[in-house]
């Protein structure tokens, strides 16, 4: 019995337009929100950050949904809308609001299955639930590792050294951050399931630990919090 060759739902051309649709979208967030946008004073969480991180988590999901079997086209949607509200809505509704834009959006376009427009929206709305991801579909779990991952490994470090630039740090201070930043993505690493997301978060933990080895190597007398040495 040969292997069915599903089609994809979302062409190329399909998901540019979403990529433009969400980009112009975090940007509008910005520009029309009091103070320039809810969380435009953390460099961070800029629209051009956010875009980026969910880039990041559009690449990471559909690598994990196609290891696991998962629908990739209903994970690499999900990933694009699942923080387009975040610089306009507080953290505890985020979720809820980016799936109402991801709905309102493919449904206004007339041509993707209610089904896919469902999956999509769920995924999306359950992006941030606390609890096992197994609890979930696959595809949120997909969704779900994809996002913990983005915070593991050299890019939770350097996002961390830009905290430290944005408080007037020194760089003295940096074993410290670093290792709050490896603590933080051990947790991340506890919540995924999946192979294939385990095996990229023992990856990206590894080189937070080199980092933080060659630091205390290179650098003199290199301040650490002895609370954070306790946890290692």
């Amino acid at each position: 019995m040969g292997v069915e060759i599903k089609e994809s739902a979302v062409t190329a051309e399909e998901f540019a337009e979403m990529e433009r649709f969400v980009r112009e979208y975090l940007i509008a967030s910005v520009e029309s929100g009091e103070d320039g946008g809810r969380m435009r004073w953390y460099p961070w969480h800029s629209a051009e950050y956010r875009f980026n991180h969910i880039r990041n988590v559009v690449e990471l999901g559909e690598r994990i949904a196609r290891a696991e079997g998962a629908d990739v086209d209903v994970v690499r949607v999900a990933a694009l809308f699942h923080d387009v509200a975040k610089l306009e809505a507080d953290q505890d509704v985020h979720a809820d609001e980016g799936a109402r834009v991801a709905r309102e959006f493919l449904e206004s376009r007339g041509t993707y299955a209610p089904s896919f427009v469902q999956e999509v929206a769920n995924a999306v709305a359950d992006h941030s639930y606390q609890g096992p991801v197994t609890d979930l579909s696959l595809e949120t779990q997909c969704l779900i590792e994809a996002d913990l991952l983005d915070k593991v490994g050299a890019n939770g470090t350097a996002l961390m050294l830009l905290r430290m630039g944005y408080e007037s740090r020194t760089h003295m201070d940096t074993a410290t951050m670093v290792e709050r930043v490896l603590q933080r993505g051990k947790r991340h690493a506890s919540r995924v399931e999946s192979e294939t997301a385990t095996s990229i978060a023992h990856r990206r933990l590894k080189r937070v630990r080199w980092f933080r080895e060659w630091l205390e190597d290179e650098v003199t007398a290199m301040e650490t919090d002895e609370t954070e040495l306790q946890t290692r």
